[in-house]
């Protein structure tokens, strides 16, 4: 009763349809994460010497006499 060419035109919109989905999922992933990423770098740029100074001591990254030292050396 179908036309081969009516069902293979189908399949193929079928393919096409489902190809176009996966690609915007992947492109909002994409988008998202450089997002964040920039969002994160620019967190970076917005801190002090300083402050990143107390975060290593914050951390126990560095000892009380270089938390001193290095303050100093930044004031």
């Amino acid at each position: 009763m179908f036309h081969d060419g009516f069902m293979g035109g189908g399949m193929w919109f079928g393919w096409i349809f489902w190809i176009a989905v996966i690609g915007v999922i992947i492109w909002a992933i994409l988008r998202f994460t450089q997002k964040q990423t920039y969002l994160n770098s620019q967190k970076q740029v917005d801190k002090s010497p300083l402050d990143i100074v107390k975060e290593r001591y914050a951390k126990g990254e560095i000892t009380k006499s270089e938390f001193d030292s290095m303050k100093k050396d930044l004031e």
